[in-house]
């Protein structure tokens, strides 16, 4: 165990953890629960249910019904974070902007909509409304069937929209069980599409507890269970095959000696893990991932650090679990992400609360892309890489060989915060 990082996590210090437990992913993904072959299954579904997805939610079609963000270049903030951190890794930086995906605004958009869709096509054919061969289209015109049967979550927030909107336009009744944490204008915007809010005074995991308990009672409810869904997993998955596309229309070289960074904010870690699963079945030991959580609650880091996975919460190690990032307001990590990552994640950073609305005011300033406070934690990881006693020999190892790395700040959500919102958090940062 590394003892001096778990007090660092106590003390509710930034901290680095660098994996030195990791294994050749041409190694470890023979002993994975999940395959290579699971991620094409949620693909071909995806594509599968595009046509239905263009007709429910028509400013999909540019992308004709498959839900994508942008790849983008951000030089022009590089370099304002150069000026305010200091020496930064080499190498080009880019953000990916699922900030920005179609219908849910967020990450929680992959593995929330394909558990929806998933459920909803078994239900389906359950029930003989759609036969082999047949459209997915063809669910149009059972919304009154489907208005018979819940769909359910538990959620700090993105997740909640991602999973309330999507059952909401197939005709669910959908309920969304939301934390203390959760902000104010989410909640808003799920009763507008018809969601059902329910409110709790405690944290993430009391609103997972409960919604469970709840839909386990009805038989015509579905339960989507971010601790342990495989489903979840592979949506979120799906993005290494997309990513892999935008890396060749951007001419991105990725071998051993241009590895790829990746930087991704992390709550109870579906998301981020089934993303770094997805990202090394396409370039294995050239592509390292990094989870970023705030100080508060850094779930995940606790799970690996003490080897413990979802046996330990935060509060264990005397923290709060509560933070400005709502997304990653989580206490207790999922087991099955912990199982996942255990030996191919590289490694874990916190962040302070403080940091987040300045990379969020730098962002805007720089590139005009507005993210929330939790999507910034990824620039933390990027910046602290070179700045960590424990990361710089990682590092070095890493690009001892390599003429040029490229580096990737997931973004995870913030396009449909409404701009008083988006002022309010902008304005504390002059």
């Amino acid at each position: 165990m590394n003892d001096h990082i778990l007090e660092d996590l106590k003390a509710a210090r930034e901290t680095c953890w660098i994996n030195e437990e990791m294994h050749h992913f041409s190694e470890e993904k023979e002993r994975l629960l999940l395959k290579k072959e699971d991620i094409e299954d949620a693909s071909v579904r995806l594509e599968r249910f595009a046509p239905l997805i263009e007709k429910l939610f028509p400013k999909t079609a540019k992308d004709h019904g498959l839900i994508e963000s942008p790849l983008r270049e951000i030089a022009s903030a590089r370099a304002e974070l150069e000026k305010k951190c200091g020496e930064l890794p080499e190498g080009r930086l880019f953000l990916k902007c699922d900030s920005h995906l179609a219908i849910a605004g967020s990450v929680k958009a992959r593995g929330g909509i394909y558990e929806v869709l998933k459920h909803t096509e078994e239900l389906a054919f359950e029930q003989g409304i759609l036969k082999e061969g047949d459209s997915c289209e063809k669910l149009l015109k059972h919304r009154d069937f489907f208005a018979g049967y819940k769909m359910q979550v538990g959620s700090t927030g993105n997740l909640g929209m991602s999973i309330g909107i999507m059952s909401a336009a197939l005709g669910y009744q959908a309920i969304v069980h939301m934390s203390a944490d959760a902000k104010e204008w989410k909640k808003k915007l799920l009763r507008s599409k018809g969601v059902t809010v329910k409110e709790y005074a405690d944290d993430y995991g009391r609103a997972v507890i409960e919604g469970r308990k709840l839909s386990e009672a009805d038989p015509k409810s579905y339960f989507v269970d971010d601790e342990h869904s495989k489903d979840l997993f592979l949506g979120y998955a799906v993005a290494g095959e997309r990513l892999r596309k935008q890396v060749e229309e951007q001419q991105i070289t990725v071998n051993e000696t241009h590895p790829l960074f990746v930087y991704l904010p992390c709550g109870v870690g579906g998301a981020p893990g089934g993303i770094t699963f997805g990202l090394k079945q396409i370039w294995g030991d050239n592509v390292h991932c990094f989870f970023v959580e705030p100080v508060q609650a850094p779930c995940m880091a606790a799970a690996l650090v003490t080897e413990k996975g979802s046996s330990i919460c935060v509060q264990d190690l005397g923290l709060s679990g509560k933070t400005e990032a709502d997304g990653l307001a989580v206490g207790r990590a999922s087991q099955l992400v912990y199982e996942m990552m255990r030996y191919i994640l590289d490694g874990e950073f916190t962040v302070e609360d403080e940091k987040l609305p300045v990379y969020m005011r730098l962002l805007w300033d720089a590139e005009q892309i507005c993210i929330e406070p939790s999507s910034c934690a990824a620039f933390d990881g990027y910046t602290a890489m070179l700045h960590s006693s424990e990361s710089i020999a990682r590092y070095n190892e890493i690009m001892k060989n390599a003429k040029g790395a490229t580096h990737i700040l997931w973004a995870t959500g913030g396009s449909l915060m409404p701009e008083e919102v988006r002022q309010e958090l902008l304005e504390r940062v002059r």
